[in-house]
């Protein structure tokens, strides 16, 4: 997970939430080298499992779906704006739009 390593160097958080396919050693390891809390669901061959917080893993499935329901538009999924400010824009219009139902 070399790519993973580099994506959190000199990253201060509480905790660091991620799918089970990043869980490593040398990741987790680095995480709590920073001082934040490892929330990765350990895979199943782990000799030793690691405890994690089952709430906070639950948590991060509400932000995924909402992630999953923005990119539904057609326009957010393909980035058909050019500027940032309208892309942003449009975010927000449709995040206010899901919010409403």
């Amino acid at each position: 997970m070399a790519p993973a390593n580099d994506l959190i160097e000199g990253l201060e958080a509480e905790q660091v939430l991620a799918d089970k396919a990043y869980d490593t050693n040398s990741l987790c390891e680095k995480i709590e080298a920073q001082g934040g809390a490892v929330v990765i669901l350990p895979r199943r061959h782990r000799k030793q499992p690691r405890d994690y917080d089952r709430i906070a893993y639950k948590n991060r499935w509400g932000i995924e779906g909402f992630f999953a329901k923005l990119k539904q538009y057609r326009r957010i999924a393909t980035r058909y704006d050019k500027l940032a400010a309208n892309f942003l824009g449009f975010i927000k219009l449709a995040s206010i739009m899901l919010w409403l139902k």
